[in-house]
């Protein structure tokens, strides 16, 4: 019997319940599938930091390191400063952990969701890769003459060849295993961004040329990639872009997927430690309720055993997620009835029988 150790952090909000579901499904699937998944559970989150004023201790990150996988509810309190949990959880495990990829899978479950005209799952059914540890994101910047008014807030989007060459790599790859269309789209701002997006642009079409001839390559501006994932999502196959910019695209993309509430992510680092995620946040306002929809994070937790090799295992919690969605047996954000437990409870049930 294959074992898998997986920390667990529930955070804020709704995090812990979205996550109890999540983790429920996991057991119900190591149970029918002959697996062993041994669950580490970590405290962090506001509510331990209003308590000790401290994020992420250093000594938690090294124990970290030693899990395969990490599964992760939602990090955000209203009580605490926005940006102290985001970059001291967050953002220190993706950086420390070097998880230089964010992977977004955008996939419509059926077409009630979806706020286009016209559009059903077959039009919608893309992936994003963002690049993770690099761009905005990286922290460069500072102040002059800070609370003055002569102050300066400079913020520096920092790209090197190796970051931006590997995240190019691990999307060329995704693409020729995903093997739908085989078009890799390159989103960026050439035209305005000239620095960063000329390194992205020619390190893009460099490896596409030498090693992926069989990938198709295009390129969109971000503001024109908008405009299509709405008019027509169904040109896209596999989107790779920069640390910001996939930031806000795939809130976009979640959308037409029903909300973030039906979005997946992992934080990826091929080979060593790897964070999932489901996108939608803490959402305090509805904690403690029954009624936060779990399916991101059960999705999220599917996402985390395809990345541990369990594809075909991984794709069972994804069906019985459709046919929860087909029995609207969802929460009420959805059109269901059901409470976030018992809609954790009807999937968990589906995997057994499936």
């Amino acid at each position: 019997m294959k074992s898998y150790n997986i920390a667990v952090i529930g955070g804020d909000g709704t995090g812990p319940e979205v996550t109890r579901e999540a983790v429920k499904v996991l057991e119900v699937a190591a149970k029918k599938f002959s697996l062993k998944l041994n669950f580490t559970p970590y405290d962090l989150g506001g509510e331990r930091y209003l308590r000790t004023k401290e994020a992420l201790p250093d000594s938690v990150v090294d124990e970290l390191r030693k899990f395969p996988a990490i599964l992760l509810g939602a990090i955000g309190h209203p009580d605490v400063k926005p940006g102290i949990l985001e970059k001291g959880i967050l953002l220190r495990l993706r950086f420390e952990l070097e998880q230089y990829i964010n992977l977004r899978p955008v996939k419509l479950y059926d077409e009630r969701f979806c706020p286009l005209k016209d559009k059903g799952p077959e039009h919608i059914d893309f992936v994003v890769v963002r690049e993770n540890t690099e761009g905005l994101y990286a922290g460069a910047g500072g102040f002059l003459k800070k609370g003055t008014p002569q102050e300066v807030a400079v913020q520096e989007s920092v790209n090197t060849r190796h970051g931006v060459e590997r995240c190019l790599r691990y999307a060329f790859d995704y693409t020729r295993a995903r093997n739908r269309t085989k078009t890799l789209t390159l989103v960026g701002k050439t035209n305005v961004l000239t620095y960063a997006f000329d390194l992205w642009e020619r390190a893009f079409h460099e490896v596409g040329a030498a090693d992926y001839p069989d990938i198709k390559r295009d390129y969109a501006h971000v503001d024109a990639t908008c405009m299509w994932m709405v008019k027509n999502p169904e040109w896209f196959d596999v989107i790779v872009t920069d640390n910001m910019f996939g930031d806000i695209i795939t809130d976009l993309a979640a959308g037409l997927q029903g909300g973030l509430g039906m979005a997946a992510s992992g934080n990826v680092r091929p080979g060593h430690t790897s964070m999932f995620e489901p996108v939608h946040g803490s959402a305090p306002t509805i904690a403690g309720k029954n009624i936060a929809n779990p399916f991101g994070a059960i999705l999220t937790a599917a996402m985390m055993l395809a990345h541990l090799g369990m594809t075909g295992k991984a794709e069972k919690i994804e069906a019985a997620v459709l046919e929860a969605v087909r029995q609207k047996k969802t929460t009420y954000d959805l059109g269901g009835n059901l409470g976030t437990g018992a809609v954790g409870e009807w999937v968990a049930t589906e995997v057994s029988r499936g």
